[in-house]
């Protein structure tokens, strides 16, 4: 593909999480005009609690957001209710030093400040909702709610589960529901004696109870959460924080203690759903990346951080392209989606299937289960050496993608960057 010096193109991303965010980031970077649109009144996190592991981080860190004591540094154990040791995720000393640890544990809205910090100015577009999408290919035309009409050269679906850009592109399909349901909550409370730089993933027959440490505008605390199975068909009436008290209290400490510090109004609960992996992202001129394609179970601990990685891809892909021509954003395109979907199927279908084994096993199955993961290597195989194979692949793709971008004539011109 030739780049040409000065050729803008028009970009518009629908959705103002972390994937759209970064996917404006990234295309800005390119040298493209970009346009964030978000139908609420600002960029707003859906949840309280977050983990990312060191691919998003870099990617993070590439398009100019500030990492700097963003999440505490953690390592991450799966343990089971008694407290011993069924899987230690071990990463190679260069990445934990680097990126801050095996992952790093933080509040969902830190990420959104940090992102809204390096948005370029008048990317963002609040209180604008698209209510149609068309296409042909000589151009994106998005209908906005107050009537106008947005043309744009592609369009980038970032707009979650309930994604407008994919059931335009690939029509309705039904969410997965996993009957199972989260509580997560989050203390500074410092007479809670829990262990900093941990992670700890614990399973009893039924319940998962976890906490990690985290880190919010340099102060030090916890978060925890505790999921089990429940019937999406019923409505929940409980109390959150006496139910996470519940759920919790029969794990070992700290866990019972840092639910009883935690103010009830930190305490948040969301059910659990996916969808199946799409196996085209991308239609025409228009293409998706985050929940929208790939909506993920916190089973993965990922769906932020793939949001955030897909979003810096698909920016990377487009550096170079001349955005009027149809053959080439459709070449573009397509190389965004053909690495990430493997990956991305890979970790939606295990948090999916982790989730089963965890929270629906048959009664007469759990001590089976129970001891085939606490006598054999079968949980270390699956998450403990999987999770960071991926890790550093992912790693690398990202090293790639900065090699073709710091190639690409004319990059960062128009914005003063140097590619």
């Amino acid at each position: 593909m030739n780049f040409l010096p000065g050729k803008r193109g028009r970009v518009a991303v629908i959705g103002a999480g972390p994937a759209g965010m970064a996917a404006a980031m990234s295309v800005h970077q390119a040298g493209h005009d970009v346009v964030l649109f978000e139908r609420y009144p600002q960029a707003r996190p859906a949840g309280n609690i977050l983990n990312l592991w060191p691919a998003p981080i870099k990617a993070l860190g590439l398009l100019g957001v500030d990492t700097e004591d963003l999440g505490a540094p953690c390592a991450s154990e799966f343990r089971n209710a008694h407290g011993r040791r069924r899987v230690r995720v071990e990463l190679p000393e260069h990445v934990v030093r680097d990126y801050g640890g095996g992952f790093i544990g933080l509040l969902r809205p830190d990420l959104y400040e940090r992102l809204l910090a390096a948005l370029p100015k008048d990317v963002l577009h609040v209180n604008h909702t698209v209510e149609r999408v068309e296409q042909d290919e000589s151009g994106v035309r998005l209908h906005l709610s107050d009537g106008r009409i947005h043309e744009a050269d592609v369009v980038i679906g970032a707009d979650g589960i309930d994604s407008l850009v994919r059931r335009t592109l690939w029509g309705e399909s039904p969410k997965r529901e996993h009957n199972l349901h989260i509580f997560g909550g989050y203390t500074f409370d410092e007479s809670v004696a829990a262990e900093p730089g941990l992670c700890i993933v614990s399973h009893n027959r039924t319940v998962q109870g976890s906490w990690t440490a985290i880190r919010n505008k340099g102060r030090g605390g916890f978060q925890w959460w505790v999921l089990e199975a429940f019937d999406a068909s019923r409505e929940f009436t409980g109390d959150l924080h006496s139910s996470a008290t519940a759920l919790g209290e029969a794990f070992p400490h700290p866990l019972p203690q840092l639910i009883a510090a935690t103010d009830p109004a930190y305490v948040q609960r969301w059910a659990i759903r996916d969808r199946k992996p799409l196996k085209q992202w991308s239609k025409g001129r228009a293409t998706l990346v985050g929940d929208a394609a790939h909506p993920t179970s916190p089973y993965a601990a990922y769906g932020a951080g793939m949001a955030t990685e897909d979003g810096y891809f698909v920016g990377r892909r487009l550096a170079g392209v001349d955005l009027s021509d149809y053959t080439q954003v459709r070449q573009a395109l397509d190389a965004f989606e053909t690495p990430r979907k493997p990956h991305t199927a890979r970790q939606s279908q295990q948090a999916y299937v982790l989730g089963q084994v965890f929270h629906h096993a048959p009664r007469p199955l759990r001590p089976i289960r129970d001891a085939i993961l606490d006598r054999t290597p079968l949980l270390q195989k699956v998450v403990g050496e999987a999770t960071p194979g991926e890790i550093i692949k992912q790693l690398g793709e990202i090293d790639r993608a900065e090699a073709r971008f710091a190639a690409v004539p004319g990059v960062g011109e128009a914005d003063g960057t140097a590619s």
